[in-house]
């Protein structure tokens, strides 16, 4: 459902930087991210690599008062996430894969890639 409510949002918002970021009045953006209990889940008990999402960050938005936590986890042990998917919508919940090209870039902090997701009929 998550993903689902993310792409629906960087469709209906992106290339506006500030529609994307949704900030509030008093400057606080808001935008879903992962929990982290899903991200352990999903690479400590599917053994994931990766996960991916429409927004900027892996945490949601509202949830950063204690830094990127999610992310810092994702990073800290050996995995990698992939921002500012486009076209989630399209993809079903189950039974897809999502296949990216990356280049193996020595210190950079992040790059563009080239994703795209198969789904068996």
């Amino acid at each position: 459902m998550l993903r689902r409510a993310s792409s629906v949002i960087g469709r209906n918002r992106w290339p506006s930087q500030s529609k994307f970021e949704n900030l509030d009045d008093a400057g606080q953006a808001h935008y879903p991210g992962w929990d982290l209990d899903a991200l352990k889940f999903i690479y400590e008990q599917r053994h994931v690599t990766a996960n991916g999402h429409e927004t900027f960050d892996t945490d949601t938005a509202t949830k950063q008062e204690n830094g990127l936590v999610g992310e810092y986890y994702v990073l800290s042990h050996g995995h990698y996430q992939v921002e500012l998917l486009d076209n989630l919508d399209l993809v079903p919940a189950t039974g897809a894969y999502i296949h990216i090209s990356v280049p193996k870039a020595e210190k950079a902090p992040g790059f563009p890639v080239r994703a795209y997701a198969v789904v068996p009929e």
